[in-house]
């Protein structure tokens, strides 16, 4: 598809007529003035011979929105001055969609686990404002679903109506990056199914593509592995907080209709104490006290890497899990390794002595085979940032490099040649701020709470060079469950998660100017209102008041 790059300037008048409804901003935008009502009959023209059966749910869903979101007007009296304008307002009948011509038809599902660099997200929208017919048109069914969640946001309810007040309507869109994640760990706590799906949605209605699972910890061990029971046997909280093979197939299909890729993380060799569990030969200074002396967190544990046994399990137990899953990325951890517990445990320093190796080497080793065997499985390893910067290991120039320590460390990377998905903790760790979490410490690690604004200012591309730039592959704000669960993830996830969506998909706004906080802030509301109308429990971001007042509470 080839996409004009005309960018008309929004008016700042349109603002208050709705255009805040976007999220992320669309790469190019045209409105009108005119209002547009939807019609009693609407329905969806899908001009696509063998349209696979996700793109006929995607509508189904779609058709549900557009009758159930019932999202007054962020304005004073949601939208009783309206009726005026809907009284003469020319109503919309269908949305055909179509694919560009020699396009192949794929299912969405395949669409969306494609390697990053090869999806096609881009879609052009129209809606006139005579009254004939809405246009979707891309270059993919994955592009098509996109655009579907761009025109669900552009209405709005009030008194049986369905409508908006920017005829006509142009819209070319594409991503500024092709990574765009939320990464969650369901180890300290366990998340139930249908709270994982409720998750996907809201991800998917503001266009992240990758949930990074974060599935083990040292703490539990929740996921089933056919070839090793044992350890979700022991591993797990309870029989009960278990993710089955049928669970991870069926929360796989459920984000790849969605648009979205599974990369799963297994942590190693650090963050692993809960294998002890099962595999107690496996793991160095298991459940040692102090813990403090040999983890960065309770329990302490780490795997005996350099014993030959270990790296063959590791990387059996690793294939065994990535070869189920159909993304092309796979994220093998490698944070926080504590050197203090192999200096201390016989074993390690048994295998390290007779052969002549040091824990350098040895990680060296166990690294090359357990990204070997991912490989060969025709993974991408993901790690994060201290395999790169703290170890001197070889690894592949095919392995994608995640920051997380600090927003700074992207350039040590990227001068390294990798490629880079920014997830650094003081822009993006969603945790952060909860305070202290240890029995004995009123402060614990947790730094600031990252607001909304905060994580919105980020800048992917700081310090790095014009041709660094491309190493950066997108990013993600993350989820750490020390003091999270069902019971909180969606009022500390959304509307903030939200924020790294546009930075990754938008970059700027239509108008080619930098983003802006106070600009995104009414957009962000509606973002927030219609997730709560979709059954997600998004926090406010400010008073009422000032959410149906643009701009009325900024200092």
């Amino acid at each position: 598809m080839v996409f004009s790059h005309h960018i008309i300037v929004l008016v700042g008048c349109l603002l208050s007529s709705g255009v805040q409804a976007l999220w992320p901003i669309p790469a190019t935008l045209e409105t009108g003035m005119s209002a547009l009502k939807i019609s009693p009959a609407f329905y969806f023209d899908v001009q696509i011979e063998g349209a696979p059966s996700d793109l006929s749910d995607a509508v189904v869903q779609s058709q549900y929105y557009l009758e159930n979101d019932k999202l007054g007007r962020l304005v004073v009296g949601r939208g009783a001055n309206d009726t005026t304008a809907l009284a003469s307002a020319i109503t919309l009948s269908n949305l055909t969609l179509s694919l560009t011509s020699g396009a192949t038809v794929e299912p969405i599902s395949s669409e969306a686990v494609k390697p990053l660099g090869t999806r096609s997200e881009e879609y052009a929208l129209t809606i006139p404002a005579d009254g004939s017919a809405a246009t979707l048109t891309a270059n993919s069914t994955l592009g098509l679903y996109r655009g579907l969640t761009t025109f669900n946001q552009l209405f709005y309810y009030y008194g049986g109506v369905t409508y908006t007040l920017l005829a006509p309507i142009a819209i070319t869109d594409t991503p500024a990056y092709p990574f765009r994640g939320l990464g969650v760990d369901t180890s300290r706590h366990y998340y139930p199914v249908n709270d994982i799906l409720r998750t996907l949605d809201a991800m998917s209605w503001v266009k992240i593509n990758t949930f990074h699972w974060h599935i083990t910890d040292s703490q539990s061990f929740p996921l089933e592995v056919a070839q090793y029971p044992e350890l979700a046997i022991h591993g797990a909280y309870s029989p009960q907080e278990v993710y089955t093979e049928n669970d991870i197939q069926y929360i796989v299909q459920y984000a790849a209709a969605r648009g979205i890729d599974v990369m799963m993380e297994i942590d190693t060799p650090g963050h692993t104490a809960i294998i002890g569990a099962a595999y107690p030969e496996y793991v160095a200074c298991f459940d040692a006290s102090p813990w403090a002396d040999f983890a960065g967190e309770p329990p302490a544990g780490q795997l005996r890497f350099a014993l030959p046994e270990v790296m063959n399990f590791t990387a059996s137990l690793l294939t065994d899990i990535a070869k189920t899953l159909p993304s092309y990325y796979f994220s093998t951890g490698g944070d926080e390794i504590n050197t203090k517990c192999y200096s201390d445990d016989y074993l390690t320093q048994q295998q390290l002595n007779s052969t002549d190796m040091t824990l350098n080497g040895a990680l060296d080793t166990f690294m090359q085979t357990t990204h070997g065997a991912l490989m060969a499985q025709g993974k991408t390893p993901v790690v994060w940032q201290e395999m790169a910067l703290d170890w001197n290991i070889t690894l592949s120039n095919e392995t994608i490099v995640m920051i997380w320590i600090s927003s700074e460390d992207a350039v040590a990377v990227a001068e390294m040649g990798f490629r880079i998905i920014q997830a650094p903790s003081n822009y993006f760790y969603l945790n952060n701020g909860a305070g202290g979490w240890l029995g004995d410490d009123a402060t614990g690690w947790s730094d600031s709470f990252n607001t909304w604004s905060m994580s919105y200012t980020f800048d992917p591309l700081a310090n790095l060079t014009e041709a660094q730039y491309e190493l950066v592959l997108g990013g993600e704000q993350l989820l750490w469950s020390e003091q999270s669960g069902p019971q909180n993830v969606d009022s500390i996830v959304w509307p903030r998660a939200a924020s790294s969506a546009e930075i990754f998909w938008s970059a700027k706004q239509p108008t080619g100017a930098p983003l802006n906080v106070t600009e995104a802030l009414p957009r962000l509301h509606d973002v927030r209102y219609r997730m709560v109308q979709r059954g997600v429990n998004a926090i406010p971001l400010q008073p009422q008041w000032c959410a149906l007042r643009p701009d009325a509470c900024d200092a």
